[in-house]
């Protein structure tokens, strides 16, 4: 018997790690620590720091950029994950120096990049501009619709908040009554605790609905002037429908150059329409439009003030209106299409009838009579075909096609057939036939 060399893998090692041997030429994180430390402008972030003469030595902006960036490009969007990655991964240690910073100060600094962050964007398509990397010839248009951090429950107009913060004051005022009366006839400790903590919380609850109600005193408005729901915990926000139902968040929009695809624009609008949004956007991109440019972007960024716009600015679109598929003869079979149970994201034709199983219906294939309701001529095609494959696959003989229509019209396994068990929905509720039909599985 052949003898091999054991390798134990839960040994360990001490290896000397250069760091500036792990940032690979030719990899991601060496053009993003190059960028950073050569063509982009910081001065924004370091005029933030004040600390020249007191205070203790603050982490770089550059450090932290960098490990941002390249948590986010490998998918690490939680500050804990990134602090772990800075302390185990080989790379991140090498981009950081090996600075490793708490999951606080990573969070800090990505919640207050702010408006420095959209200068450097700016300059990076500046950067990519003067590689070659944009074409401006073609820029496509899409969004996507992104939770946020609010809650549903805390949406509604100021009427439904100045209703609200009514009805707990009045409860408020009742439950206070009833406490007063609960002391004078003395209550248990524990009781008058939990009331105590109960009124507490309702008054809680409508100061800070009148607080945000003295501090947001107008409506939110559409562009026509149609009232908008408003949100307390995040009032940029707006409830919107999604495939997945209704969230509480954001439409998310970005222009992509069609040539090496960067993301030449990206917004964020508490908006759900996305007809609202193509303005904004081209307002952004406006400035890298040439004389050859083209715009493309699909049936919900189509209205007629948006067609108007695009005309006045002599800009070519492509902006597809919500009834072209019904008017193109290559979609002729849509329908079909999008019934087809192979296609993602759709579902078959609810069943309009119901059919019993039979025990025999849950056994591997053999040689077994099909129950059916139907009539035989209607299940002859079915069994004839089943009875073949099972008799193929062991070998033995297969009967025609009128003994299989036999087999059909016969009961399975000695359980009586059940007519009714086939009936319609609609039928469901009707009662039955026979006195006699045998009862329900």
């Amino acid at each position: 018997m052949a003898r091999f060399k054991q390798v134990d893998y839960g040994q360990m090692k001490l290896v000397p790690v250069r760091f500036k041997q792990q940032i690979v030429p030719g990899s991601f994180e060496y053009a993003l620590s190059y960028l950073i430390d050569h063509e982009l402008d910081l001065s924004a972030f370091e005029a933030r720091f004040c600390n020249d003469e007191v205070g203790a030595p603050a982490y770089a902006p550059a450090v932290l950029l960098k490990i941002v960036l390249l948590a986010y490009s490998k998918g690490l969007i939680s500050s804990r994950d990134i602090e772990a990655a800075c302390r185990e991964n080989v790379v991140f240690m090498a981009i950081s120096g090996d600075s490793a910073p708490h999951f606080t100060t990573i969070a800090q600094f990505i919640s207050t990049l702010g408006e420095p962050i959209g200068k450097l964007f700016a300059q990076v398509l500046v950067v990519c501009a003067r590689q070659g990397l944009v074409g401006r010839q073609m820029f496509a248009i899409d969004g996507v619709k992104l939770p946020s951090n609010a809650s549903k429950a805390k949406s509604g107009s100021r009427a439904d908040f100045e209703y609200e913060a009514q009805k707990m004051e009045a409860a408020l005022a009742k439950i206070i009554e009833r406490h007063r009366d609960n002391d004078a006839k003395g209550l248990e400790p524990d009781q008058a605790a939990r009331e105590q903590r109960h009124i507490q919380r309702l008054e809680q609850e409508a100061g800070k609905i009148r607080r945000w109600l003295q501090d947001n005193p107008q409506e939110r408005r559409g562009p026509k002037g149609s009232l908008r729901q408003s949100n307390r915990t995040d009032n940029e926000s707006a409830k919107m429908a999604t495939a997945k139902g209704v969230i509480q968040g954001y439409t998310a929009v970005a222009a992509v150059d069609e040539k090496h695809q960067i993301v030449v624009e990206a917004q964020a609008h508490g908006v759900g329409q996305e007809q609202e949004l193509l303005l904004p956007l081209l307002d952004a991109v406006q400035p890298m439009l040439t004389a050859g440019s083209a715009l493309s972007a699909d049936a919900g960024y189509n209205s007629e003030a948006n067609l108007q716009q695009l005309k006045q600015r002599a800009i070519d679109a492509y902006i597809p209106d919500g009834g072209w598929r019904k008017r193109d003869a290559r979609f002729a079979e849509q329908q079909r299409q999008e019934t087809s149970p192979m296609r993602c994201g759709t579902r078959p034709p609810r069943a309009t009838s119901r059919a019993c199983s039979a025990p025999s219906s849950f056994a591997p294939p053999q040689i077994c009579r099909i129950a059916s309701a139907r009539p035989a001529s209607a299940c002859t095609a079915t069994a004839a075909t089943t009875t073949s494959t099972a008799l193929k696959l062991s070998n033995l003989p297969v009967p025609s096609a009128t003994a299989a229509a036999a087999a059909c019209a016969q009961p399975a396994c000695g359980i009586p057939t059940r007519p009714w068990c086939a009936r319609s929905r609609s039928s469901w509720g009707a009662p039955r036939a026979s006195p006699s039909a045998p009862s329900r599985a």
